[in-house]
């Protein structure tokens, strides 16, 4: 199975960020201009890009359509965009916009009719995000945390062909403390759809850790990379093997 490995671009008010632990008052800003920074990725070597848009996730509707424009037209990286997608209409809307994947994160706790009818109705192209801590999956731009397992929602979107499931550790997330390695890999183990880990990658060790797991599809890269903690030559080499 190939590894992939997916630099993130977060946006905030248009701009590159990276928050620790989901928290929009820590948030540092690392490029003005999205395009530019979804460019150096690509010219990297790095085949996937993974957009958040926090604005957008916090407000329940899209607020970096520009920017994440901006992203689609400077790269032909094919793009994954979470991030206040919530309805049917947004998930067409970005899909005609050029997204490649589209993630339903707190869409899929509070509405899975709808989150499951979008998996049916766009195949491959619709990613479920479950973002959770100690376990349990958190909502609303990580704000609430609700009384559903990680695993008990990965497990309900078995039969509904989503492209891949993307397991947080919220409390690891922007923290460089490595990736927890355990609870994605036993998600992993229990499922069928890929699964891809984020959160709190801080080096090579953990990219060869996920890949040592044998169930993990890939992994999201974010402040390590833009820390210059780990280089994009050295990720690509590793995911490589």
């Amino acid at each position: 199975m190939a590894f992939t490995l997916y630099p993130a671009i977060d946006l905030k008010g248009g701009h590159v960020v990276r928050l620790k632990r989901g928290d929009m008052d820590q948030a540092t800003t690392y490029a003005e201009d999205p395009g530019a920074q979804a460019a150096a990725f690509a010219q990297q070597g790095f085949e996937w890009l993974h957009v958040v848009d926090l604005d957008g996730a916090f407000a329940g509707k899209p607020a970096n359509a520009e920017a994440v424009d901006r992203i689609l037209a400077s790269t032909p990286c094919p793009v994954q965009l979470g991030g206040g997608i919530r309805d049917m209409a947004t998930v067409e809307a970005w899909l005609k916009r050029g997204v490649a994947r589209v993630i339903l994160g707190s869409a899929a706790v509070k509405n899975p009719d709808f989150a499951k009818a979008a998996c049916r109705a766009f195949p491959g192209q619709v990613a479920v995000g479950i973002d959770a801590r100690d376990g349990m999956v958190a909502t609303e731009g990580w704000a609430e945390t609700s009384t559903t397992s990680a695993l008990d929602l990965a497990l309900s979107f078995e039969d509904a062909g989503a492209a891949a499931i993307i397991h947080t550790d919220i409390d690891r997330d922007g923290m460089l403390g490595g990736v927890n390695v355990a609870a994605t890999s036993a998600l992993g183990a229990r499922l069928t759809t890929p699964v891809i880990a984020s959160g709190g990658v801080a080096g090579v060790e953990d990219i060869t850790a996920l890949m040592a797991a044998g169930n993990v599809a890939g992994t999201i890269i974010g402040r390590a990379l833009y820390d210059g903690r780990l280089t994009a030559a050295a990720a690509l080499a590793a995911a490589r093997g």
